[in-house]
């Protein structure tokens, strides 16, 4: 049986692989759990996440057979959006590669990621509100976060789909590349990522993601941290030995 979610791990990164190609990827219970797992196992060992689907789409939507049979109870149950809120809040960066449709609960598992890269078929919509539901797994207060009210507006209400031109110019894609590149390019940001130290890219996600009301102390408490670290110490002396040698 074919596995849902295929995992690559290494060192510094993972990246997970939508694998429902003949389902274009549609979100469904199987595939919810195997994304729980695969965070459970991030989260015990932080590393920046890629995110892709096999067969040209990112993820056509939620399975649209299974949804229609669900009712009141499943909804209050949040299957999909507390699963698109933990890889949000996953401990390092994560990086949507976005080919082909990302619409529905596929938008708004890309919506969930601080990074999101797409090709020139990328197509990001929720057309929700047109089977008489709504986008109730993040769209509906992280779109307007991303885009704006107005833009957020037009896909939550009216059902517009951006492709990748729009998408790029409001933002909601990081770069645009042609599909050979979509994953080179993904690991050429996780590389920039991988750069950084760890723990103050960990933290700034942290402090980013906090509350109006937490702000500064959690800056400062973060603060506090990295300047008890080692890493601290070396980067710093390193920048300083390098400043000196060019003077």
């Amino acid at each position: 049986m074919r596995a849902p979610l295929i995992v690559q791990e290494s060192a510094d990164r993972v990246v997970w692989r939508l694998n429902r190609p003949e389902r274009r990827n549609a979100v469904d219970r199987e595939l919810v759990s195997a994304l729980h797992a695969a965070c459970a196992e991030v989260e015990a060992a932080p590393r920046i996440v890629l995110i892709i689907g096999e067969g040209g789409t990112f993820a056509a939507g939620a399975d649209i057979a299974e949804l229609r049979e669900r009712r009141r109870d499943a909804a209050l149950l949040g299957i999909n959006s507390s699963v698109f809120d933990r890889v949000h809040r996953l401990p390092m960066p994560t990086i949507g590669l976005v080919d082909g449709h990302a619409l529905g609960g596929g938008a708004e598992l890309a919506y969930a990621c601080d990074f999101r890269i797409g090709t020139p078929a990328a197509r990001i919509g929720n057309p929700e509100t047109g089977l008489g539901i709504l986008a109730a797994a993040g769209a509906s207060w992280r779109l307007r976060e991303l885009v704006g009210e107005p833009l957020a507006k037009e896909i939550l209400l009216a059902g517009r789909v951006l492709g990748a031109d729009e998408a790029r110019a409001a933002r909601l894609l990081n770069e645009v590349v042609e599909p050979a590149e979509l994953e080179p390019a993904g690991h050429r940001w996780a590389d920039r990522i991988a750069a950084q130290a760890p723990l103050a890219v960990r933290l700034t996600k942290t402090v980013m993601h906090a509350p109006r009301g937490a702000h500064p102390v959690i800056d400062d408490v973060a603060q506090a941290v990295l300047f008890e670290t080692e890493e601290k110490q070396a980067r710093m002396t390193a920048f300083l030995e390098r400043r000196a040698g060019r003077s």
